[in-house]
């Protein structure tokens, strides 16, 4: 395992997951939300983020989190496994 996505709804657990896999697996961790939301809560213009996105996607290794549906299917392609937490929205919403 060297390209890990973590996908799964909001407040599901995604980066908590990413950090403490990162620190087992030894792997770099990307939390998109970092990447995407710039100061003042601005979103990264579509075209932007596409790109950024590819970038980090062509790293060596790497754990990712996080949803964004534009950008699924570049992370998708080369991921060489995903995780999708899958849990009931009572658990994470409470």
């Amino acid at each position: 395992m060297k390209k890990i996505l973590i996908i799964g709804s909001g407040g599901a657990g995604k980066s908590t997951l990413a950090r403490e896999l990162g620190t087992v697996l030894g792997l770099e961790v990307i939390h998109l939300d970092a990447w995407y939301w710039n100061p003042g809560w601005v979103e990264t213009p579509k075209a932007e983020w596409q790109s950024i996105v590819q970038d980090l996607t062509l790293r060596e290794s790497w754990i990712m989190d996080g949803n964004y549906g534009g950008t699924l299917d570049v992370r998708l392609s080369v991921a060489d496994t995903v995780i999708f937490l899958d849990f009931p929205r009572i658990l994470y919403l409470a």
